[in-house]
């Protein structure tokens, strides 16, 4: 039989319709199509795909039962690496991944690797009865701090291991960036709940509302009993640009304005927390997180949502799906841009005027490309006399996050880089003996399963280390 040289496209909402509700996008492989798929799969002996992954799936080895219809064997094989199947199949950047390295790539389009994994995962969450193994007790106690990608990853692998392991999680709700940052549309909260669920079926403690480094700091932690602590707290405090008018009234940093949109369902018609509904919107930046909060703008009701960016189309950071689909749901992009004041309104002529303070707009620049920076990217450089003023109602500043510096502060001995990166070996292990970290607390911003493969080496140390004892 023929091999397709094409994938199958991913059924989706149509655009007009999805621009205006905030359920899933992509609808998601139908059994059809997933085995139209899965013959795609040439089946490599030494198969380059695997190396790709961060957690090291078998892809050949569930593509197989797939293709034999036995997705009960598919699930078992990638549950053997990852424990967050159904996340990891909707927002991994699987095309600079292991789908960049299918064999099928080199001369077609390569395999839809993320796609089968998500119709696998959602097969198996849409059955009624799953028993969930747990192992005997081995007698260790391990504290996660963080309940994001990197710690879940980390909790699950220990717990399989027979730890006794408690995940302290500071927000009210267990998720990380997976329920406060990425939006409904792209991961619907319940796919998160129900890997959780599995997670406290498997033995794993879940506390939420504590802050390490205020609730309890590392020091008591170790008080507590706890043999080793995992730092995956993720990087939750936003970059800024540093321009005049960032504290005017409509200015939210991507991470506020997500928050309220997913984790606090700021959407619903009578949220409890206050958020910007309809105007015009401008989002900087060029990432997955502004590509986020641009469709999150729109659906509550924009106007208008420009992204702004001050590099070309070919330097955009986002996925190209993502962009696709942005451009798909009529939202601008203002590229080789760059703003350089964000303008509020002022009328000194009535003082008590309801608009004074908010924004009204954003003074910016064109830019062009010159020499490489240290990152390889070449520099934008402005354009003498290019200045122009973007209208807006609201500015949403989606540039980077760093992490939050207060479990450095009140942990001894815990060493950071200067971008308050937790300083690990390869391991994951960090200055302080018996503390390891990983994800997005050690690297910056990063994907979903990048910080799942640093939750997962640092499993491995940890049982390496205490079963020495």
């Amino acid at each position: 039989m023929a091999i397709n040289p094409k994938r199958n496209p991913m059924p989706t909402q149509p655009p007009e319709v999805r621009a205006h509700n905030f359920e899933e996008v992509a609808t998601g492989y139908t059994e059809e199509i997933a085995l139209a798929e899965a013959q795609r799969c040439l089946n490599c002996k030494n198969p380059p795909c695997v190396s790709g992954c961060p957690v090291n799936i078998n892809i050949p080895g569930f593509i197989g039962k797939i293709k034999e219809s036995d997705f009960a064997g598919a699930v078992q094989i990638i549950l053997q690496s990852s424990a967050l199947p159904a996340v990891c199949g909707r927002v991994c950047p699987q095309e600079t991944q292991c789908e960049a390295k299918c064999t099928m790539g080199v001369k077609f389009e390569p395999v839809a690797i993320g796609r089968l994994e998500r119709f696998a995962a959602d097969w198996y969450l849409a059955q009624p009865a799953r028993t969930v193994a747990t192992a005997a007790p081995n007698g260790h106690k391990v504290a996660i701090v963080g309940s994001g990608p990197a710690g879940l990853t980390c909790a699950g692998d220990l717990a399989r291991r027979g730890y006794d392991v408690t995940v302290y999680e500071a927000l009210h709700r267990a998720g990380g960036v997976l329920v406060y940052g990425i939006p409904e549309f792209r991961l619907p909260k319940h796919i998160v709940a129900q890997g959780i669920e599995s997670l406290r079926h498997s033995g794993v403690k879940f506390e939420t509302n504590v802050i390490i480094g205020k609730t309890l700091t590392i020091d008591d932690l170790f008080d507590m009993g706890f043999e080793a602590v995992f730092i995956g707290a993720g990087a939750g405090l936003p970059m800024f640009l540093n321009i005049p008018g960032e504290s005017l009234k409509g200015v939210y940093s991507a991470n506020e304005f997500l928050t309220r949109a997913n984790l606090m369902q700021a959407y619903k018609e009578h949220p409890v927390t206050p958020i910007m509904k309809g105007g015009k919107v401008a989002v900087v930046g060029g990432g997955n997180v502004a590509m986020d909060a641009a469709r999150t703008a729109l659906r509550l009701g924009a106007n208008k949502v420009d992204i702004v960016y001050r590099r070309s189309m070919e330097e955009l950071p986002a996925r190209r799906e993502e962009v696709e689909h942005v451009k798909e749901e009529g939202i601008s992009f203002n590229l080789l841009t760059a703003p350089v004041e964000i303008l509020g309104y002022q009328d000194e002529q009535n003082p008590r005027n309801p608009k004074n303070g908010f924004v009204s707009g954003m003074r910016c620049l064109k830019m062009q490309l010159g020499e490489p920076d240290a990152n390889g990217r070449r520099r934008p450089v402005p354009i003498a006399g290019s200045e122009f003023t973007l209208e807006a109602d609201t500015v949403i500043i989606a540039i980077g996050t760093t992490p939050n510096p207060l479990i450095k502060n009140t942990t001894e001995g815990l060493e950071v880089n200067r971008r308050g990166g937790i300083v690990v070996n390869e391991e994951g292990l960090t200055s302080r003996t018996g503390v390891y970290a990983g994800g997005d607390a050690v690297t910056g911003t990063a994907t979903v399963i990048t910080a799942m493969g640093a939750g997962k080496a640092a499993a491995k140390a940890i049982d390496r280390q205490l079963m020495k004892q």
